[in-house]
């Protein structure tokens, strides 16, 4: 698989980049809705991915050959489906050719998610990730 292709396996969903919290008793882990800095929460994009390592050092480059540590990943997530010998569900825009559908489908952090700040107590904003992750507008 090319960079490109790689690459293109990210539906933009954000929820990767929303932090989280490890249960120090089982190991779970919680997903909150406050997402990192460089989210840039109505697009579910990174506001400057070549050099968010630089940024935030503790965001992860995923690779294939990390596959095997995709676990903490969304159970949405292409990467995590992939390695998991799973199809791309048919939301995913490289189906449906529409990057619109991850919202439509709501899997979409942007309508869930806040921004990072110093005042925020992680535990109070753990949330669900259960597709959907809001009430769809009928």
């Amino acid at each position: 698989m090319t960079h490109t292709e790689w690459e293109s396996l990210c539906d933009g969903c954000g929820r990767c980049c929303l932090h989280k919290l490890e249960d120090d008793a089982d190991g779970r882990m919680y997903y909150t809705r406050v997402a990192c800095e460089l989210l840039d929460i109505s697009t579910c994009r990174c506001k400057d991915y070549a050099n968010r390592q630089k940024t935030v050092p503790d965001c992860i480059q995923l690779s294939v050959e990390q596959a095997h540590f995709f676990d903490w990943l969304p159970d949405t997530c292409a990467y995590r489906l992939l390695a998991e010998g799973e199809p791309l569900p048919d939301w995913h825009p490289l189906i449906t050719g529409d990057p619109q559908s991850v919202i439509d489908a709501g899997i979409s952090v942007r309508h869930v998610a806040i921004s990072e700040s110093d005042d925020i107590d992680l535990t109070e904003e753990v949330i669900a990730l259960q597709p959907p992750v809001y009430p769809h507008d009928t």
